[in-house]
This record gives structure tokens, C-alpha cells and sequence, in this order.
């Protein structure tokens, strides 16, 4: 019996050793004086412990203190973030994708390309404090149109040492911006930025990140979310502006020196969402675009290259070569990656890479009227979309069109052994101005719908989410910016019209598989199918263009 008290007795100074390190470590640890503690003494009155146990106990407890402070401290992150960051997220994807691309002209001459594809972004974007906000993403390949990249087109280097080289495997800046957000109703954007427009890929191709300054305004009244959006867009920047003769500038004109202007687009935008019922809501703005400092390269010393000033022609150049060339097709672009064009009858008329011009901003004032329609079926998010576009000068752009095209067919001679061009002009056509698509869609319901947004793009999922939509779509010759249109559906050129369709489904929460495929055809046939693109550049005009797109996508 008494051997128990014994270790009873022991357990207890322990425990109260224990706990009066633990518990009274901060008065311990603080300079406080060297006494017996209270609750110390209320322990041995009510004969807990002898007097000299809780001296003993104190000592322990005072121990057990200078011996914790011995311990170095926990190692803390190496990674800083400046104190003027709010928040910090890092986001991105990685998909890979197989495609087959077919196009084919009046002579049913085809171009099929399949090939097996990837594309990497990752970026971090935020909050700062004082109401700005930032973003910076790379990407992918250099195209500002398509951040993919086909495998087994790399080189290893030169001399070639063999295959699965890097030479294409670029990374470049695909976003990079700043904001400032000082209000609810005021939003400022400057850099190189995600498209803030509501627009659909008819005008604006989803890759494509604008560079310049947007400003936002909304205001809610009642069930109407009204919103403006305003777009300085710095399109081409032509430096050095001004160059006296006789420097090395321009030495293919006589050395006349060089004075430029910069490109400017503004976009102008006014539109409201509509909240009808908590499930149902409509959505429409109103774009007007138009470009300032265009300039012609046929003015002396002017260097301009890929020459967005120059008169926009569309078309190509079979008629031009007059098949002397043996073998030619009828939809012969004239394709020379990087060339110059500089024979009679061509300055002025050409862009870069192609004899007649395919990139021309010339009489383009353009009208956009983008809308959706967002409601439930059962359990489904459901909507109608679409968009109507209007070149409010497209009838002087048909008209400057057929002008250069009758003048360069009319008084040019083709490249030496390539024969005598054949006359083929065209009245203008003045009516093919317009634009238009209308497109219908359905999937889950717990996902942000839009028209470069949804699970078919992308943007947000969840597990076992699915989507599917389709669209009909029709481009006329002189209707928008060949160079912004999407240059996948339908290979970024003008004169097409065809159908689209996608379907979606979310394996888990950031694995995506995708299907698409679209169909398109020739408008217009007296007129080429215009437009600048590098997956199919040599054909014009294409007769009948088909895409299938299957990808795998992870999100992070």
C-alpha cells in the first residue's frame, strides 16, 4: 500500500510539473520574481504536496521553461510577397488536342492537314491593394491567333541532330496588365489584356489578347444591369515614325528616309443584361469600331509592311499567274512566306507574304450587335446566341477592292516565264457587308455561360458538367477585320458561311474532354475567300473547308 501512495505521489508532482510549465509558462518566461505560486500553496494546505515537493516542482517547471527556450525557431517560408499584394492565384491549363483541317478549291483540290497538338498557359493574376489589380500570362507558340503547337515539326538545330527538337517550342507573353478599380461602377485596364469586349468569334477570334487601355462603366437600375466598355486598341506601332533621307531607311525606294503613323482601333460599347426571372435574363450591347492612322505604302517612304493601310483586296492570285506556271489550281494563293511583293502594278496592292492584300483596314467601320437569350429546362441552363455585324463602309471597300483588282489584272505582266495575267475583273459587290451568326446551347447549370465561356471553351467545370452548342454562321467579303476573325471556324477568312458544333464533358473537376466540328463553304463565287492565316494560307479561294477537333484539357 504504501509502495502505491509512493507512485501515486510521484505521478502527481509530475503532472503538476507539467502543468504549471505549460500553463504558467508566461509568467515563468517574463521576469517573474522567484516565488512560491499560489496554487502552489493552495496544493500543500490541502496536503496534496510537502512544501518541499512543491519547491522541487517549482524548480522543474522553471526548468523545463529555459530549456524550451533553447529551441531554435520554426523555419519560415522562403517565398515573400511584397506587402502591396493582396491576393496571388495561379491558374492555367495544358491541352492536347488532334485535328484534321481540310479546305478545297472550285477544282476540288484539296489541303488536309491532321495533326496531333498542344498548347501550355499558366499565369498569376490578383488583387493589390488600393484598389488595383494585375495578371500576368505566357503561352504557347507566337501566333496571336492559336497558342498551339504541333509535335514532330521542331527541329534540334542546325545542323539538324536529329528529331523531337525545341525549335518551336517558344514561350511568349500572352497577357500581361494592370487595373484599377476604384469604384463599383469604374473599371480601368491597361497592358495586354483578356478581350473585355462582349463579343463572339465572329469578330473576335477567343486567342486574341488586345493591347492598349479599356475602360468599363456600370449601373444597375432595377432588374437592368446596363454596362459601356471603351477600347483604344495601339494595332501596329510603325517606329521609327520619322527618318530623314540618306540614314539606311527604306533603301529599296532610294534610300528616302521613312515617315509613319502608328495604328489606332477604338471600340465603343453600350449594352445591358436584362434579369426577367431569377432563372431567365437577356443580354445585348451595340459595338461601333474604327481605325485611325492608316496609311498607304505606295506613298514614298513609307515603309508599312504587312500593309494594314493598303487598299484590302481578298482575292487570289490564279488569275494573276495565268496559269502559266504548268500545274497551277485554281485556288492558288500566290503564298511566298515573307515576301514583298514588288512588281508593276502591285505596290499598294499586296501584303506581306501575298501578291494581292489580305490584311487591308481600309473603309472599315463596323456595326456589331451581339445577344443572348439565358433560361432553365427542368434542371438545364439553356440559351439562344448570337451576333449581327455591318461594315457601314463596306460598299467603298467592295468598291476599292474591285478597283485594285481590275488595275493589277489590266497592266501586269506575270514573273518572267509565268505567261501574261488573263483579265477577270468584277463589278464591286457592294452588298456583301454584313455578317451574321445565331447559335443555340444547353448543359449544366452550375457554370458561367458566354460567348468565349462555358465548358466547350474551357473557362469553368465541374465534375461530370457537360455542354453542347452549335452554331450557324456567314462572313461576307467585306463585312469585318480579316485579321481578327477566328481562325479556326472558319479558317480566318471572309466569304464562308457553315455550321459549328461542340460538345463537352468535365471527367472531374479540371479534366476536360472536347469534340467540335464545323462545315463551311463558299458565298460568293465570283469573289475570293479573303483573309490571312497560317494554317491553310496557300489556297484562295477555298471552296469548302471541314474541322474536326478532339481535345483533352487540364486545368490548374
Amino acid at each position: 500500500m504504501r509502495t502505491t501512495k509512493t507512485s501515486q505521489k510521484a505521478r502527481l508532482r509530475n503532472f503538476v510539473a507539467v502543468f504549471f510549465a505549460l500553463a504558467a509558462g508566461k509568467s515563468l518566461g517574463a521576469d517573474s520574481p522567484a516565488t512560491t505560486d499560489p496554487l502552489l500553496d493552495l496544493f500543500v494546505k490541502k496536503g496534496y504536496v510537502t512544501q518541499q515537493e512543491a519547491e522541487q516542482v517549482e524548480a522543474e517547471a522553471q526548468a523545463m521553461q529555459t530549456n524550451g527556450a533553447a529551441y531554435p525557431p520554426a523555419e519560415q517560408s522562403k517565398w515573400k510577397i511584397t506587402e502591396g499584394i493582396k491576393s496571388v492565384q495561379l491558374y492555367g491549363d495544358i491541352r492536347f488536342r488532334y485535328e484534321n483541317r481540310d479546305a478545297s478549291d472550285s477544282a476540288d483540290n484539296h489541303i488536309d492537314l491532321q495533326r496531333i497538338r498542344y498548347a501550355l498557359r499558366f499565369g498569376l493574376r490578383g488583387d493589390a491593394f488600393d484598389d488595383f489589380y494585375y495578371g500576368l500570362r505566357l503561352e504557347t507558340a507566337v501566333n496571336p491567333r492559336s497558342p498551339w503547337v504541333s509535335l514532330g515539326t521542331s527541329s534540334s538545330s542546325s545542323p539538324y541532330q536529329g528529331p523531337f527538337g525545341k525549335s518551336t517550342d517558344s514561350i511568349g507573353v500572352g497577357q500581361v496588365y494592370i487595373g484599377w478599380r476604384p469604384s463599383d461602377w469604374l473599371d480601368v485596364t491597361i497592358g495586354k489584356m483578356p478581350n473585355l469586349l462582349y463579343t463572339t468569334p465572329m469578330v473576335w477570334d477567343s486567342d486574341i489578347n488586345p493591347e492598349g487601355l479599356v475602360e468599363r462603366l456600370k449601373y444597375t437600375v432595377g432588374q437592368a444591369d446596363f454596362f459601356g466598355t471603351m477600347g483604344q486598341f495601339y494595332y501596329a506601332d510603325f517606329n521609327p515614325n520619322n527618318v530623314s533621307p540618306g540614314l539606311g531607311f527604306n533603301l529599296g525606294a532610294h534610300d528616302l528616309g521613312q515617315q509613319t503613323m502608328d495604328i489606332f482601333m477604338f471600340a465603343w460599347q453600350g449594352g445591358l443584361t436584362y434579369h426577367i426571372t431569377p432563372t431567365t435574363s437577356a443580354k445585348i450591347a451595340v459595338t461601333l469600331y474604327n481605325y485611325a492612322g492608316l496609311q498607304g505604302s505606295q506613298l514614298g517612304g513609307s515603309a508599312t509592311s504587312p500593309y494594314f493601310g493598303d487598299t484590302y483586296v481578298g482575292e487570289g492570285a490564279y488569275y494573276y499567274y495565268a496559269g502559266g506556271t504548268p500545274g497551277l489550281a485554281p485556288g492558288f494563293a500566290g503564298y511566298s512566306p515573307g515576301t514583298q511583293f514588288s512588281a508593276p502594278g502591285i505596290e499598294g496592292n499586296s501584303s506581306l507574304s501575298y501578291p494581292f492584300n489580305q490584311t487591308g483596314l481600309n473603309n472599315l467601320m463596323v456595326l456589331e450587335i451581339p445577344f443572348e437569350f439565358n433560361f432553365k429546362v427542368h434542371s438545364l441552363a439553356a440559351r439562344f446566341f448570337g451576333d449581327f455585324a455591318y461594315n457601314l463602309e463596306g460598299a467603298q471597300r467592295a468598291e476599292a477592292a474591285a478597283n485594285a483588282y481590275s488595275y493589277i489584272l489590266a497592266n501586269t505582266t506575270a514573273a518572267s516565264g509565268q505567261g501574261q495575267s488573263i483579265a477577270r475583273s468584277f463589278s464591286a459587290q457592294t452588298h456583301d457587308v454584313k455578317a451574321y451568326q445565331m447559335g443555340f446551347g444547353f448543359g449544366s447549370d452550375d457554370m458561367v455561360y458566354g460567348p468565349t465561356e462555358g465548358l466547350v471553351y474551357g473557362s469553368s467545370t465541374h465534375k461530370h458538367d457537360w455542354e453542347f452548342r452549335t452554331y450557324w454562321q456567314h462572313i461576307e467579303q467585306y463585312s469585318l477585320d480579316p485579321n481578327l476573325i477566328d481562325s479556326d471556324f472558319f479558317e480566318g477568312r471572309e466569304n464562308l458561311e457553315g455550321i459549328y458544333a461542340a460538345l463537352a464533358y468535365a471527367v472531374s473537376d479540371n479534366f476536360i474532354l472536347t469534340v467540335r466540328y464545323g462545315y463551311a463553304q463558299r458565298i460568293n463565287k465570283i469573289l475570293g475567300t479573303g483573309g490571312d492565316n497560317q494554317d491553310i494560307p496557300q489556297m484562295n479561294p477555298i471552296n469548302h473547308y471541314h474541322l474536326l477537333q478532339a481535345d483533352a484539357t487540364l486545368r490548374f
